[in-house]
């Protein structure tokens, strides 16, 4: 038997069948028409953006749109926060459905003339990955009569220690070096254009309070120093994000509190915040991760040479990240549950396997449930982030998993 992570809080101590939102799963199926099926619970993203407005008060949220880009939920987060983040042209589109295109920021390294011209003519802040790129828009927007909206992204000389995926200290397509950051602000000022601040990310899914605080505090410091370099205080500071969620056996949650406490003092102290500068936190997967369960119902049930399978309707297809191939380096297992039996005592070992032939689509490996029948409903947690989106949907042709909202009430 191999463990499984922790259930987030609003599910952990249910028990019989899965509430979501306060309706039991097979309501929300039947809603759905089906499975698989994704339920978002928008009222677990609130309570997200309250905990952290209460413990950052002078920090902007922004919501990171790759974490999860559907519409529906969308247009929930977007009076949540105060800005959203993008990383395509097709990002874009969402997010000026539902923000004002001045808070709205476009990141990512790769950006076509095309997603850079959309950009400035929509009023949009581009964080820039490098001296041509920023060349690049400073000619488009002579062409179109604009003046752009550059911030720019900085590969900071630090990393996020214990973080899932660093970004900062090593060589990297994302932003220009620490050490160039300089001449190129003062580079595009020169040129005219609108400069709007600083991105600075150094890593992501850290549960280390102390190293997320060691971490900000080294930004602000680049920052400072940036700044003083270029002669240009900076309108923003985006901080990055790197909050984790707790997706395994063991993890414990990241202790926001104390990272708010530690940021806000060492804000007070910076020159930079005197100078009237802004700050933000890009959040994705710690606003939406939680939020997020995956419904899928087992059509068959086998032993094989002793162990038991329960196969089900979806797998890696939807949930590529719970499958253990989204980055993870040692296969663990997702919280996951019976949905109709939640709290009941563990009654066998199992395997739960999704439906593609491949080996890799497994979704609980050697995981301890309770008795379970071809029919019943697998619930996997912490399904909100990367999930359907980033998910190979379109392999071997099955069709795509619903998705449904549960809106405020």
């Amino acid at each position: 038997m191999k463990p499984t992570g922790p259930l987030p809080p609003e599910f952990a101590s249910q028990s019989g069948e899965l509430a979501i939102a306060g309706r039991p799963t097979h309501d929300w199926v039947a809603a759905a028409g089906g499975t698989p099926l994704f339920v978002y619970d928008l009222a677990v993203v609130a309570a997200r953006a309250g905990r952290f407005r209460a413990n950052f008060e002078k920090i902007d949220l922004h919501y990171a749109i790759k974490a999860n880009p559907l519409p529906a939920l969308l247009a929930g987060i977007a009076p949540l926060v105060d800005g959203l983040d993008v990383a395509s042209a097709g990002e874009l589109d969402r997010a000026l459905a539902v923000k004002p295109a001045a808070a709205i920021s476009f990141a990512g390294p790769g950006k076509r003339d095309d997603e850079l011209a959309a950009a400035i003519r929509a009023g949009v802040t581009l964080n820039v990955e490098s001296e041509g790129e920023a060349a690049r828009a400073l000619t488009l927007g002579g062409r179109l009569g604009r003046s752009p909206r550059l911030a720019v992204r900085v590969n900071p000389d630090i990393e996020l220690r214990g973080s899932g995926m660093k970004m900062g200290g090593r060589p990297s397509p994302f932003g220009v070096d620490a050490d160039r950051g300089a001449a190129l602000i003062r580079s595009i000022v020169a040129a005219g254009a609108d400069w709007r601040g600083l991105h600075i990310y150094a890593g992501s899914q850290a549960l280390d309070a102390a190293a997320v605080i060691e971490t900000q505090a080294a930004t602000l410091t680049l920052a400072e120093r940036l700044a003083d370099e270029a002669g240009q205080v900076p309108p923003l500071v985006n901080l990055g994000g790197g909050f984790g969620v707790p997706y395994f056996a063991g993890d414990t949650p990241l202790d926001i509190e104390r990272v708010g406490a530690a940021l806000a003092e060492a804000v007070e102290r910076s020159a930079l915040t005197a100078a009237g500068t802004r700050y933000a936190i890009e959040l994705g997967r710690w606003l939406v991760a939680e939020a997020g369960v995956y419904l899928t119902r087992i059509v068959d049930r086998k032993v094989s040479r002793g162990e038991t399978f329960l196969i089900t309707d979806g797998g890696l297809n939807h949930q590529l990240a719970a499958s253990g191939n989204f980055g993870t380096v040692v296969r663990r297992n997702y919280p996951l549950a019976l949905a109709h039996r939640m709290g009941a005592p563990a009654a066998e070992t199992v395997s739960v396997v999704g439906p593609l032939c491949t080996p890799l689509d497994r979704l609980g490996d050697q995981v301890a449930l309770p008795a379970a029948e071809v029919g019943d409903l697998i619930a996997v947690f912490l399904a909100g982030a990367y999930g359907a989106s980033a998910s190979p949907t379109a392999f071997l042709g099955h069709p795509p998993a619903h998705e449904i909202v549960a809106p405020l009430s």
